[in-house]
């Protein structure tokens, strides 16, 4: 047994993949992976905090009207109600995680 639950995600260009690794009564924590120039629609949770922590290559996080590549290991923290996005800008596969605290549609 093992206690890791990042998944293997392996997406082709332009494909974003993603898998549920936490679900509880009050997070949620997904893998997303973004195949060379894929992206991951700009969006924002209303009741829930968001963090994105980048695992491997490089996200470029849209955050309202700010772009910023964020290379792996990084963190970047999304107050609620925020406009967030992300993107692939490279040839290669980029993963992340985001964590939302408290679970979306629980308060």
């Amino acid at each position: 047994m093992t206690l890791d639950r990042l998944e293997s995600l392996d997406p082709d260009p332009e494909e974003v993949l993603t898998a549920e690794l936490v679900v509880s009564d009050d997070v949620l924590v997904k893998a997303f992976a973004l195949g060379p120039d894929a992206e991951l629609d700009p969006h924002e949770h209303g009741d829930s905090t968001n963090v994105f922590h980048v695992l491997r290559g490089t996200v470029t996080v849209i955050q309202g009207e700010t772009e910023e590549p964020i290379p792996a290991p990084g963190v970047v923290h999304h107050d609620r109600g925020v406009v967030h996005g992300a993107r692939n800008d490279t040839g290669e596969v980029a993963v992340f995680t985001a964590s939302l605290c408290p679970m979306p549609g629980s308060g």
